[in-house]
């Protein structure tokens, strides 16, 4: 191996490194703005097809960094061998790897065709291949780069037009712009040690990407002091106090019969030390140790609980039903409760967890179980649903119903999950998850930490009710309000604001991460057009120099 190749390859590990500490619970976000100029710099004057590896290897060893905990999950809950645990996680990194693959290749290939418009490009290619991460294969748009900005709140109000897409942007552009500036002074370096042996004139210096970087980064912040500081002013006119139940049942207990007099008793006590002047209190997924329509005596408990304190409960618990052949499936349900106790709706979980609610290609895995116990395989629902109880606090009780809509678990690091809800008339939101699973890693946290974005993409405040926490409340603005230790059983109150202010992201979506990906096809298909103009010149070129050639042979 060369020098060069090993320092490539020193160079593409550490931006891997680098990248799993951007994030909960290392929460070193300011490393996000130069991850990417390590990878940067390795892919220097390489063919495309080794900056393809170059990144690959990048990539790979971002995600095992960042989806560690997925052998936690594996091994301990899904009672897979710790040798296949380590494995399937590799598969898995390997393969998010691919993206950071295509997109060194991609870049490199734009800087041999277009060199003044790769870097400035860059970030179009790095959105639309987050965007890509997200729909394919079920999707997976976990620790995006744009959520390294969460606890930087003016970096990501811009999220309520682009998304969380458009933080990655500027983040990448960042990045883009530090190393354009870094190879031009190597360049301009090496310039001056061979202007001896060379009368070359030294290459400007790269305005573009700079320029992009510094404008994009002070509208960016700008634009997010503005929106802070309005947003401070005064007090929202309608506000909710909710209690928050975090039982901590330990996931090895969850079903086990012997322990669901435990739990139950759990939920009771602490949903008792909640409920003093809440409006709603909160379970989490699947809290209920039974099948909530079937187990009579159990569900007549719950109720009985309900009306005591005359309170709307949401809880989770699966929901049985039957294929018409007979067959049993599961859905990962919701109940919104009455004070009254009467069942006021159901919410079905869309976006289903692979290998965690269902097996993907069971006849090739059917040596792979769930990570989930129950009956047979998951099934998704059918469609977004915004779920209402009376409004205690107007000034005629029960006239007017508060509309909330609700995320599953892994459903809320989906964005257009959470937006369909809120144009549906949600005017807060609920996320309700079971990460018991994830055991004692950094996944509680890089959950969490991934609601601070969907409350800012669609300015509405959030409940999160998690059975081993983090449980919290979130502001529209992305404040964090309170957040709860991780492996205890509490409860926690707190008020937040609600009603809807529709923002340009949750009207229109994802427009802007469309729009990265066609600016991107432009550049690739420009490129490509270069291309074929370059060879068809080398190609005409190429003849009159043979015909000359000929010419001059015959004149001899």
């Amino acid at each position: 191996m060369s020098g060069a190749s090993a320092l490539q390859i020193i160079l593409a590990c550490i931006t891997g490194l680098l990248y799993p500490l951007c994030f909960p619970d290392f929460d070193l976000g300011v490393i996000a703005w130069v991850v990417l100029l390590p990878l940067h710099l390795a892919l220097d004057q390489v063919p495309p097809r080794r900056a393809f590896w170059i990144g690959w290897l990048a990539g790979f060893v971002a995600f095992v960094g960042t989806m560690f905990w997925v052998v936690t999950a594996m091994h301990l809950y899904g009672k897979l061998p710790l040798a296949l645990s380590y494995l399937f996680m590799a598969l898995l990194a390997a393969y998010l790897g691919l993206y950071v693959a295509v997109y060194a290749l991609a870049l490199t290939w734009l800087r041999n065709t277009l060199p003044s418009l790769a870097f400035i490009g860059a970030p179009f290619l790095w959105v639309t291949l987050e965007l890509a991460r997200t729909y394919l294969l079920s999707g997976l748009p976990w620790d995006l780069i744009g959520y390294s900005q969460y606890r930087w709140l003016p970096a990501i109000q811009i999220a309520d037009h682009t998304g969380v897409y458009g933080v990655s942007f500027v983040v990448v552009l960042v990045n883009a712009a530090l190393a354009e500036v870094t190879l031009w002074g190597l360049s301009r370096f090496r310039g001056q040690l061979g202007r001896q042996v060379s009368s070359a004139p030294l290459a400007p210096f790269p305005w573009l990407t700079p320029a992009g970087a510094a404008l994009g980064l002070a509208y960016t912040l700008l634009y997010g002091m503005t929106i802070l500081n309005s947003g401070s002013e005064g007090d929202p006119s309608r506000t909710l106090r909710i209690g928050l139940v975090q039982a901590n049942i330990d996931q090895a207990h969850k079903w086990d019969a012997a322990f669901l007099r435990e739990t139950l008793d759990r939920y009771e006590r602490l949903t008792t030390r909640a409920a003093e002047g809440v409006d709603l209190i909160i379970w989490p997924e699947a809290a209920t140790p039974f099948l909530f329509e079937q187990e009579t005596p159990y569900r007549a408990e719950v109720l009985e609980l309900v009306r005591a304190h005359r309170l709307p409960l949401l809880l989770g618990s699966p929901a049985l039903r039957y294929f018409p052949d007979g067959r049993p499936y599961l859905l990962n349900s919701a109940y919104l409760l009455s004070p009254d106790g009467e069942i006021l709706g159901r919410y079905d979980k869309r976006h289903l967890v692979p290998f965690g609610e269902y097996i993907p290609l069971r006849p090739v895995l059917f040596f792979l179980d769930k990570l989930v116990e129950g009956i047979g395989d998951f099934k998704a629902g059918n469609s977004p649903t915004v779920l209402a109880f009376p409004d205690r606090s107007g000034s005629q009780p029960n006239d007017r119903q508060t509309r909330f809509g609700l995320a599953i678990c892994y459903e809320v690091i989906f964005p257009h999950l959470v937006r369909e809800s809120v144009n549906g008339g949600a005017e807060f939101m609920v996320t309700i998850t079971n990460d018991a699973w994830f055991g004692n890693s950094v996944a509680p946290y890089q959950h969490f930490g991934m609601v601070v974005l969907r409350a800012v993409e669609n300015r509405i405040a959030f409940a999160r009710s998690a059975n081993t926490g983090i449980s919290g409340f979130i502001d529209p603005y992305g404040r964090i309000l309170s957040a709860t230790p991780i492996f205890e059983e509490l409860f926690v109150t707190g008020r937040i604001p609600i009603g809807r202010k529709l923002t340009i992201y949750t009207e229109y979506g994802d427009v802007f991460a469309y729009t990265c990906v066609i600016i991107t096809a432009l550049l690739l298909l420009t490129a490509r057009s270069w291309l074929r103009r370059e060879a068809r010149g080398k190609g005409r070129t190429g003849g009159r120099d043979n015909r000359s050639e000929h010419r001059g042979k015959r004149h001899a």
